[in-house]
């Protein structure tokens, strides 16, 4: 039987109005399609939508409830609870939530890597008390809230992914979540685009993480950016009760001691607040073993028992469009992919390139880096595209596969040295993919999700041969 997430009574006390029906809500969802039984549903509006135009589906799908600005064509079997800001209103059902929460939440932000840190924090946690974490990247003013109010109240530990694209989104989701742990994972250009002043723009506002937390919380910072003290200069601000830096600086207070990098894994030691640990990670690349060390400290942080959390982490996978290795079925054989399609930025395309150059292949097979543009670096797009010059040289993949208007500028700095194929778009590119790779090659797909890269993946599924039926031969 699913959990009880709200009462009647709850929500009357969430909301201020009275809500007299009997209700039992086992979830919330701000989305129609995917109403489950049991479901509250918000009837959200904005510039291209009015879920007020669902309710009848959402009642059709199981939902109990809806939250609505004014009555509509439903069943009577679904309760309509009339507020004036249906936003508004999720935003109170996200505060409540947290108020009668009393588990260690853990808010983590960064310009690259919060997500794969989220989801290893809700990895190694689950396996020592009850965890809940933000679905996907329901990070946003909207996603955090709604999150909030799908969390189990008795749960033990809470991870909350915030996102940001522009300054001041950071601060309120903070004072939402109020987290006893706040991680940023990177300081990094993504979305500089939105930020006059740069790095020093984007790491103000990564660090008001801080704006929701206490004198009895934990910051964990990146300690190799060379802004990580501009970052604790706003944790002193808030009196946040103590600032834990990670990385490979001395003065790290959770460090990384040695990292041996394979194709498929990397074999870790390292100090955390005191305490040595050796361990695996069986998602490949350094980024992913720098982002391990914030994962064991906030661990500690909350309680968690570090040496069971480390060797917990050897079985995390990556998931879709985030690093996941599969083999495709092609005519003649099978290529490897990884699929990093879902966003890039210049860190991250480093990263992953990284961990192309260690892949494993057959005699006569290839690496292919397979790259779309980033999005939202604004008047820096050139100069960071460009930029990857050198970590392409550095990886030396057999060919390198580009598309987008950005990507045009990478083009001709490294066509000399390395086997290139341009396109203007995704879709163009993934022709000449399909029409490219042959059996044994391993192809890393990396772009911004507004470059469209899943249509590359889509296109070497695609590849896999039809299996034609064998005529049938009838016995005499």
């Amino acid at each position: 039987m699913s959990e009880i997430l709200w009462t009647n009574s709850d929500l009357s006390e969430a909301l201020q109005t009275p809500v007299q029906t009997q209700l039992q809500i086992t979830g919330v969802s701000i989305d129609s399609r995917k109403i489950k039984p049991g479901d509250l549903f918000i009837a959200l509006k904005g510039p291209n939508f009015d879920g007020h135009n669902f309710l009848a589906d959402a009642a059709s799908k199981g939902a109990v409830a809806a939250i609505v600005e004014k009555p509509g064509d439903a069943p009577a079997s679904l309760t309509q609870i009339s507020v004036r800001n249906a936003e508004a209103a999720l935003t109170a059902l996200g505060k409540f939530a947290r108020k009668r929460f009393t588990g260690k939440i853990i808010g983590v932000t960064g310009s690259v890597g919060k997500t794969g840190t989220k989801e290893a924090l809700a990895h190694i946690l689950s396996r020592q008390g009850k965890t809940f974490a933000n679905e996907g990247n329901l990070n946003n003013h909207l996603g955090v809230p709604l999150s909030l109010s799908r969390m189990p109240r008795d749960a033990a530990f809470a991870i909350i992914e915030m996102g940001m694209n522009h300054p001041g989104e950071i601060a309120p989701l903070s004072e939402l979540c109020e987290p006893f742990v706040g991680i940023v994972t990177a300081v990094s250009p993504a979305h500089i685009e939105f930020f006059p002043n740069g790095l020093e723009g984007i790491a103000d506002e990564k660090a008001q993480i801080v704006a929701g937390m206490n004198s009895q919380s934990v910051a964990i910072f990146n300690r190799d950016t060379p802004l990580f003290e501009r970052m604790s200069g706003h944790a002193a601000a808030r009196k946040i009760g103590r600032v834990i830096g990670f990385g490979k600086d001395p003065l790290a207070q959770a460090r990384l001691l040695n990292c041996n990098l394979h194709a498929a894994s990397s074999d870790i030691e390292a100090d955390i607040l005191g305490q040595k640990l050796s361990y695996t990670l069986n998602i490949p690349g350094l980024h992913i073993a720098m982002n391990s060390l914030a994962v064991l400290a906030a661990a500690q942080s909350v309680g968690a028992d570090i040496a069971k959390a480390a060797k917990d982490l050897a079985d995390l996978r990556p998931t879709s469009g985030r690093g996941l290795r599969r083999q495709i079925a092609i005519p003649g054989g099978e290529i490897e992919l990884i699929d990093e399609s879902y966003n890039a930025s210049p860190d991250a395309m480093r990263g992953a390139l990284d961990v192309l150059s260690r892949a494993q292949i057959m005699p006569n097979a290839r690496r292919i880096a397979v790259l779309g543009d980033m999005r939202e670096l604004g008047t820096h797009s050139v100069e960071l595209h460009t930029g990857l010059a050198p970590a392409i040289l550095a990886a030396n993949p057999d060919l390198v596969m580009l598309c987008g208007p950005y990507m045009a500028h990478l083009h001709p700095l490294i066509m000399a040295n390395i086997k290139t194929q341009y396109a203007p778009d995704s879709a163009t590119l993934a022709a000449f993919v399909t029409s490219t790779v042959k059996p044994g090659d391993v192809v890393m797909v990396k772009g911004s999700l507004g470059t469209k890269m899943r249509v590359i993946i889509e296109a070497l599924d695609n590849l896999r041969p039809t299996l034609i039926p064998l005529p049938l031969v009838g016995r005499g």
